[in-house]
């Protein structure tokens, strides 16, 4: 049975959701403050966490951010603040979805059976081993830094192996492209440095992408930076 974390400081809303997860046969528990969501997922295991953003003692980015420094689980924002700004925080902080208030309950549920089947395509059924990683069509070896599409070898430079493996271990993130290259080259990003993290993602979708003009896997979130999608 897989678990869920609901962290919301709305005992109504936070009982809502509990109730139709549990009729979905989830197993679900609450934190009603954000420093004991946190404490919660970090000593627990769960399976998907349901995160509000206006939370007491610690606001849900933070949580987010914290969180996401630990652990690659789902996370799903479920907030009433609705700007732009704040989906595009939320997500570059890690999370993996972003629901508005009022919302659906059946829509919340599909919603989190997406990101739970999306996830353990990735690490629930051996797909994520020590010395290779497996997702869809992509292969990678890592001790031999070989990359295999379509189990056809495709040479890759340094860095372009570097940059994919970077967001191959670290899906559903974003990144902006100064941290990119301070990862990957080792450096503070200055000046004309955004070009070469900008080359180096074409180069990638060329060689993993089925059209890269539609790329499936590194998403451009704009006005923010870049996204691996599992």
């Amino acid at each position: 049975m897989k678990r869920i974390l609901i962290i919301e400081d709305d005992p109504v809303i936070a009982e809502v959701q509990k109730d139709y997860l549990l009729a979905h046969s989830f197993e679900v528990d609450m934190a009603e403050r954000g420093d004991l969501g946190l404490e919660m997922a970090l000593q627990s295991s769960y399976d998907l966490i349901l995160l509000d953003l206006m939370l007491p003692s610690m606001d849900g980015y933070e949580v987010c951010r914290r969180i996401r420094e630990a652990s690659n689980v789902p996370i799903l924002i479920v907030s009433a603040k609705k700007e732009e700004i704040d989906k595009i925080r939320g997500f570059g902080l890690g999370a993996d979805d972003y629901i508005l208030k009022p919302f659906g309950l059946g829509e919340l549920v599909a919603r989190v059976k997406a990101h739970l089947s999306r996830y353990e395509r990735l690490v629930g059924q051996g797909e994520w081993r020590r010395d290779e990683l497996r997702l869809n069509g992509i292969r990678i070896e890592k001790q031999s830094r070989r990359v295999f599409v379509n189990e056809k070898e495709v040479p890759f430079t340094a860095k372009e192996y570097d940059l994919l493996l970077f967001l191959v271990t670290h899906p559903n993130r974003v990144f902006r492209k100064e941290d990119l290259f301070e990862r990957i080259w080792g450096m503070d990003a200055i000046g004309s440095d955004h070009a070469t993290v900008t080359v180096h993602i074409s180069k990638l979708r060329e060689k993993i992408e089925r059209d890269p003009s539609k790329p499936q896997y590194v998403e451009t979130i704009w006005g923010v930076g870049y996204r691996f999608n599992i």
